[in-house]
């Protein structure tokens, strides 16, 4: 049997888009019929139309609120057109959205991509945990991209149906660089050559923490006096962030291409607050670069002491130590680096993207309700 498979994502952005086009363009070179259902305007339309996946326009907002059930009952159109064997349902608003609008009809796999109630307090992480648990009988599989992002789900008490299949990166298309490299990249990106630079890709958001970071930086640079630290990505807070940022600090916006920022980096930073097992550190790791992180579920099952450094998450003190350390020892940030390319063999893109394709064929395959 060869399954048609609907993705369907909002974010159209950021390591969750590129997981959604990395594995849709896969499973139609598997010759499967393959769309996926998302917002029209962003990089992953764009990047699916490069690789001659259909995209569905499927308007939606990025955060539940008034518009979920219109949402909802759109995306059920989309899907009525398209008629697939099974739906893949990328991220916590696709998940909302997509089961209340199948509630089982179609064979459905949900990938939170980090769970919903991380980004709430109080009343409302309860709602969206309890969502979780009753929208679980509405999905066939429940895909985790790390064991972290599995333990939180069964703490929070959802059980069937998790499996685990782990993020990855393809190491052909992140690979080191060396000396030469490295200078042409900071060439390349108007950045000076001698100095210790720090990368933190990704949104610039309350989850990702470049806050902490930013608190952080003076104290490092009191350390490390030509120190750079170049915030690659945009979101909601930048404005804010760019009011309080100080000396040494590079607003570069999104990039189409990481690859040349890893390539000039001396260092790759995560001050997460919460994750489910982030793209940008598998690909700083195989990139050779050394990565400080926060101490949490998704990070912590990736970042060994030998490739860099784990820090609680909002403790501006132990993560000035750990950049300070780093940007001021040149060996240690390259023993780490080397390091870092044997550890990123252990998280293949290929034999991510297999694991996928065979649950997806056995999931299409499941009667449903």
């Amino acid at each position: 049997m060869t399954p048609s498979v609907l993705h369907v994502s909002q974010p159209v952005d950021g390591g969750v888009a590129r997981y959604v086009g990395e594995a849709a363009a896969d499973q139609a070179a598997r010759g499967w019929s393959v769309a996926v259902a998302a917002p029209a305007e962003g990089p992953l339309p764009r990047e699916l139309a490069a690789r001659g996946v259909a995209c569905l326009p499927w308007e939606a907002t990025r955060s539940p609120g008034p518009a979920t059930l219109r949402e909802a009952r759109a995306l059920a159109a989309v899907v009525a057109g398209f008629a697939p064997d099974v739906v893949h349902l990328h991220s916590a608003k696709a998940g909302l959205a997509g089961r209340l609008a199948l509630r089982g009809r179609i064979p459905t796999i949900f990938q939170p991509h980090g769970w919903s109630w991380l980004a709430c307090d109080g009343p409302m992480a309860s709602a969206s945990a309890a969502w979780e648990r009753l929208a679980a009988r509405w999905t066939d599989a429940l895909v985790c991209v790390g064991d972290g992002e599995a333990a939180q789900g069964w703490g929070a008490g959802i059980r069937h149906p998790l499996v685990v299949i782990r993020n990855g990166v393809d190491p052909a298309r992140f690979v080191p660089a060396d000396v030469v490299g490295r200078a042409t990249a900071r060439g390349k990106l108007g950045l000076p050559l001698g100095a210790p630079l720090a990368v933190c890709v990704g949104r610039l958001t309350r989850q990702k923490g470049q806050d902490v970071l930013l608190d952080a930086w003076p104290a490092v640079r009191r350390r490390c006096p030509d120190a750079v630290l170049a915030l690659v990505g945009d979101g909601d807070l930048r404005a804010a962030l760019e009011r309080v940022a100080g000396p040494g600090v590079v607003f570069a916006g999104p990039a189409a291409d990481v690859r040349p920022w890893y390539a000039a980096a001396d260092l790759v930073v995560l001050p997460s607050r919460w994750e489910g097992l982030p793209l940008i550190a598998l690909e700083a790791l195989a990139s050779g670069r050394s990565v400080v992180g926060t101490d949490i579920p998704g990070l912590a099952e990736v970042l060994t002491p030998e490739v860099g450094a784990l820090v609680p998450p909002d403790d501006t003190t132990a993560l000035t130590a750990a950049l300070a350390r780093r940007l001021g020892h040149p060996p240690l940030v390259w023993d780490e680096g080397q390091a870092a390319v044997i550890r990123a063999k252990e998280f293949d893109l290929r034999v991510t993207l297999d694991l996928l394709a065979e649950l997806t064929s056995a999931t299409a395959r499941r009667p449903c309700a």
